[in-house]
């Protein structure tokens, strides 16, 4: 079996839990809560086991950041999976969330290497450039605009700018993902979605997403 067919089935699998859990809250089941908090303990749990295996590799330089980055997981896990515990009680924000971010990844992939233009840091990620970031914007923020047209039959501005700003901070989580990757000496932070890496790998949208919105909803 091929990545590319793995990764297809996997991404399969995810939207039909996904859609099941949208399903249960139908029937009064909060699922996309705890579905939100699974994934955000998940997150916390791979990147401590990636630090701790960080701490065993010979380079100080990658046993030293590891260790350090131990130390500010802490207070981030709290932050991380007490907003997923409460955005994740609106399931309409977590959908739409999810729309935005999987919009502006896709729009980055797809208009970026064919727009061209200069990288946004190629030490770090030499595929990504600032044309694929603006692409990756618009259509996030496309799809919000959707989002609320579909649901409500009416234009809501405030999408907009909850589109753009969460196709933003997605994209920047997934700069610091890669960043992450770098400094632990790791391709994938794990291997449990097979195509895909692990859960940081597929969700590292969430790392600044999720807390501002629940900033914001606070």
């Amino acid at each position: 079996m091929t990545s590319t067919t793995k990764r297809i089935l996997v991404a399969g699998a995810m939207a039909v839990v996904i859609g099941a859990a949208a399903l249960a809250e139908y029937f009064g089941i909060p699922a996309v809560r705890w579905l939100a908090v699974a994934v955000a303990v998940g997150m916390v749990v791979e990147f401590f086991l990636a630090a701790r295996q960080g701490m065993k590799n010979k380079d100080k330089g990658i046993k030293k950041f590891a260790r350090t980055s131990i130390l500010f997981l802490v207070p981030y896990a709290l932050i991380l999976i007490t907003a997923a515990y409460f955005v994740g009680g609106r399931p309409w924000i977590i959908l739409l969330l999810l729309l935005v971010i999987a919009a502006a990844d896709i729009g980055g992939w797809f208009f970026g290497p064919r727009l061209g233009g200069d990288k946004m840091w190629p030490a770090l990620t030499p595929k990504k450039t600032w044309s694929g970031q603006i692409a990756g914007i618009l259509c996030g923020t496309a799809v919000a605009v959707l989002y609320g047209l579909l649901g409500t039959d009416n234009f809501m501005p405030q999408l907009m700018w909850i589109g753009m700003s969460a196709a933003l901070m997605s994209q920047y989580g997934d700069l610091t993902g890669s960043w992450l990757k770098r400094r632990l000496g790791i391709k994938d932070f794990s291997s449990i979605l097979p195509g895909h890496g692990g859960l940081i790998d597929r969700f590292d949208g969430w790392i600044y997403v999720l807390p501002i919105v629940w900033f914001v909803i606070l």
